[in-house]
């Protein structure tokens, strides 16, 4: 088969379309036959030799796909068979690696079906971005409502990313209050657009003052943060009493000072994850929340898949300058 390859550790020029063996599907998993592939910035961090691939898991990038399924592994009744998966069901699927590709292998268990309407590029923007949040932002953060009836109040970092997109949609569809932060006016505009109550221009603006302000001074319960660094002691003081701050990344660097006190005194949470290294009856759990509760949110047109651009995965270096750019809102997705 065609797969994309890391031929050595770079730029994006480093990509390279090759030939390798078609997977075989083990037990409890399936072969995808792929048809699109989303990118996600561990894939750009991977290809730079800043994110070691977890043992087991395909060297190739790509860590969700939408496609066909072709086969299924040996003793799978359980995790695939029982979903009442069968060979020729278009499913869109979160993966270990490997779905830079023509075929991929994928836990039955973490495939979805994909929902009414959307294409295979739209289906393989989802799994990743919506895996990461839905187990950040509501099980971790915790975002719902307090024993009065209140509702949550959440701050997304980096709005127009895939990971913000996703979170201010999801957010907004289960009845929240959202505020997002982007890198210009325009971004600004395009988080409201999607939802957000208000879009902040994190260059001219002080998202602090800013959620104080609509908050009447009271801060917002979940921060969902990918930049680290010295954000951290800005968030702390935008945060509410009892609130939640959620590390996915660490973009803005690994080290920050806070003030341990406010943490004390005003019972915050500092708690972050990584994904791509749980087991799969982790992501399992996830995929059986999706399906019940975020899914028939996408077949309504509650929430809408956004793809910015889609390349032939001949072009998996071109797709990767333009995620490094940031000039995208929303999803980068390779055709198969």
């Amino acid at each position: 088969m065609k797969a994309v390859e890391i031929t050595r550790f770079g730029g994006p020029e480093v990509l390279q379309l090759g030939q390798r063996e078609q997977p075989v599907p083990g037990p409890g998993e399936v072969l995808i036959r792929v048809r699109a592939a989303g990118i996600n910035r561990p894939d750009v961090l991977q290809r730079g030799g800043h994110y070691p691939v977890p043992p087991g898991a395909s060297d190739i990038p790509g860590l969700e796909v939408a496609g066909t399924i072709a086969a299924i592994g040996d003793d799978s009744d359980d995790a695939a068979n029982g979903l009442g998966l069968a060979i020729g069901d278009p499913v869109c699927a979160l993966v270990q690696g490997g779905g830079y590709a023509e075929y991929c292998t994928a836990p039955g268990a973490q495939c979805l079906p994909i929902p009414d309407g959307l294409s295979m590029v739209e289906a393989a923007s989802l799994p990743e971005t919506f895996f990461t949040v839905w187990s950040n932002v509501i099980t971790r953060g915790g975002l719902g409502r307090d024993a009065g009836g209140r509702v949550d109040t959440l701050l997304v970092q980096g709005g127009t990313s895939g990971i913000g997109v996703t979170a201010i949609q999801l957010a907004k569809a289960l009845g929240h209050r959202v505020f997002a932060t982007a890198g210009s006016d325009q971004k600004a505009r395009a988080c409201e657009a999607l939802g957000a109550e208000r879009g902040i221009n994190y260059r001219t603006e002080d998202f602090v003052e800013v959620v104080k302000s609509l908050t009447d001074g009271r801060g917002v319960d979940v921060i969902l943060d990918m930049v680290g660094g010295d954000y951290l002691p800005r968030e702390v003081k935008a945060l509410a009493d009892d609130g939640r701050l959620c590390l996915i990344a660490l973009l803005g660097g690994a080290k920050a000072e806070i003030d341990l006190g406010q943490v004390l005194r005003r019972r915050l949470t500092i708690t972050g994850s990584t994904l791509r290294p749980r087991d799969v009856a982790f992501k399992a759990r996830i995929a059986d929340d999706l399906r019940q509760q975020v899914w028939p949110l996408i077949a309504a047109g509650a929430i809408k898949p956004v793809v910015y651009r889609s390349f032939p995965l001949a072009m998996a270096g071109d797709a990767h300058r333009l995620m490094e750019s940031s000039e995208h809102v929303g999803k980068i997705v390779l055709e198969v």
